[in-house]
């Protein structure tokens, strides 16, 4: 064999063996996944969930505001924060295709502390007035667990610009409400939002 014939083989041979040790590599972590970690588990949607609705048909514009421990209030103008996200901002009729009137808050993870719900009459009719909305809140601590209520209330907003709070309330690190940690004191979030 001669020198260029044995250098074209080794060359061939070479960019083979590169490109089955490649092919190797990637079969390999496609046949063993990296284990999902327990972290991101608990970070997963929808740990705590807040819910505002309102008689369907009626053309206002309530709005939900939530926070929580140690993050900003998310409401229609902040939608996310690092805990919540507002996902979805009901303005009564307008860009609505349907009649119902709800808002909902998801959260990411559960961290231990104090919850605040309030909610803004931001526009109304005054011949609607008083609207009274039911706001729920909900956890689901592991995704194998099924999502629980934990606080029921209706709160009735009179006026226009009118914020109230729904519920303050105090929940572990593994989402179970704290005994007497439930209270309605007001605690205005928008104003903190800008």
């Amino acid at each position: 064999m001669d020198e260029e014939t044995l250098t074209v083989w080794l060359d061939t041979a070479l960019l083979m063996l590169g490109g089955f040790v490649l092919m190797s590599v990637l079969m390999m972590t496609m046949l063993n996944p990296p284990a999902e970690s327990k972290e991101a588990d608990a970070r997963a949607p929808g740990n705590v969930v807040i819910e505002a609705q309102w008689p369907d048909g009626i053309d206002v514009d309530v709005d939900l505001w939530v926070q929580a421990p140690g993050d900003v209030p998310v409401g229609y103008s902040n939608k996310g924060g690092e805990i919540f996200n507002l996902l979805r901002d009901d303005l009564g009729r307008i860009s609505d295709a349907t009649e119902l009137n709800y808002e909902v808050a998801y959260s990411r993870g559960i961290p231990a502390g104090e919850y605040t719900v309030n909610l803004h009459m931001y526009r109304g009719d005054p011949s609607t007035f008083p609207v009274p909305v039911k706001v729920v809140a909900s956890v689901k601590s592991s995704p194998e667990e099924s999502t629980r209520q934990i606080l029921v209330t209706t709160v009735e907003l009179h006026k226009e610009n009118e914020e109230r709070t729904a519920f303050r309330f105090r929940l572990d690190g593994k989402g179970n409400l704290e005994s007497g940690s439930v209270n309605s004191l007001n605690k205005p979030l928008r104003a903190a939002a800008k």
